[in-house]
């Protein structure tokens, strides 16, 4: 039964779009065939400038790839060496794989509870709505590209982050550790407040990352018809029961935009420890082969992030047509 289940579902993927079938003429097809259109420059995009090298990456993954100048490269068939150099041998980069996934999942869970707080903020009506609007959409523009090089290469940048560690050794109190030590005397759970003290630390990636989601919550949010807050009213809701019982199951199904989202940005981040290591092998150490396997494991664990993701929120939100 469920083999046939999931083969009709195959079959309408793609009635949807063939036309003189009952499901072409559907508002579903319709949407879907829009959506297809929006996303067709990607597609053309992605055939043209990236299918090809990722094919030519995974090949590299199971060679020993070696520079010939003048001719290019050759490649020595190496099987799963790469792979286990990869996870076996080298010192750093399952060290920075768990340090880089556990942050990720915290970055991920919080990013996703301060945008959708903030697009909620930024739903209600009051004085300079769209001025709080654009701030909260301005760390998109700062991180597009040229903030991440002012951090990186700015020596003014670099000074004051110098001065301020400076200040904050001199003067003896930090305060995040102070208060969490203070916690774990009091009989608290360390591993708690262990992830909420990662959160705080972080809180400035994730509010430059958190503008994208404030936005497609929002859109979400301006959706939804305001006579069902009034029909809520009539019957004598509060705020709080409105909140849960309409807008957040009607805003639920856009969680899993943004957690594919944000798990795919904070996975290409500039400070990514992985991304900078396998950098270095590529381009310093010239081990493409080796690099190449890199890649496709890391690859290979955001494709599972999202998988399970995409599990858990398609099983924990409401749908609506």
């Amino acid at each position: 039964m469920n083999d046939r289940h999931w083969y009709d579902k195959i079959l309408d993927a793609f009635r949807i779009y063939i036309p003189g079938n009952d499901v072409y003429r559907t508002m579903r097809a319709r949407s879907a065939r829009t959506g297809t259109y929006f996303i067709i420059p990607f597609i053309i995009g992605f055939l043209l400038f990236m299918a090809k090298p990722m094919v030519e990456s995974f090949i590299m993954s199971f060679n020993d790839v070696k520079l010939i100048p003048g001719e290019g490269y050759s490649q020595t068939y190496v099987g799963l060496d790469n792979y286990n150099t990869a996870l076996r041998v080298d010192p750093e980069y399952n060290t920075y794989l768990v340090e880089e996934v556990g942050q990720m999942a915290v970055n991920t869970i919080a990013t996703l509870v301060v945008s959708f707080v903030v697009a909620v903020i930024l739903n209600q009506e009051f004085k300079g709505r769209t001025l709080a609007r654009a701030i909260f959409f301005l760390p998109v523009i700062l991180s597009s590209g040229v903030l991440p090089g002012i951090e990186h290469q700015n020596e003014f940048y670099d000074m004051m982050s110098g001065l301020a560690q400076s200040l904050e050794e001199s003067g003896g109190v930090d305060l995040s550790a102070s208060l969490q030590e203070l916690l774990q005397v009091s009989g608290v759970g360390a591993g708690v407040f262990d992830v909420i003290f990662t959160m705080i630390d972080s809180i400035y990636d994730i509010v430059m990352a958190s503008g994208i989601q404030i936005i497609v919550f929002l859109s979400g949010l301006q959706a939804i018809s305001p006579s069902l807050y009034e029909a809520a009213d009539v019957e004598g809701c509060s705020g709080w029961e409105s909140f849960w019982k309409i807008t957040f199951p009607m805003v639920s199904p856009l969680l899993l935009v943004n957690c594919i989202y944000t798990i795919i940005d904070f996975f290409m981040k500039n400070d990514n420890k992985v991304m900078e290591l396998i950098y270095q092998v590529t381009y310093q150490d010239m081990k493409f082969g080796i690099s190449a396997a890199m890649s496709w494991i890391y690859f290979g664990i955001a494709l599972a992030f999202i998988g399970i993701s995409s599990f858990i929120i398609t099983r924990a939100v409401k749908s609506y047509e």
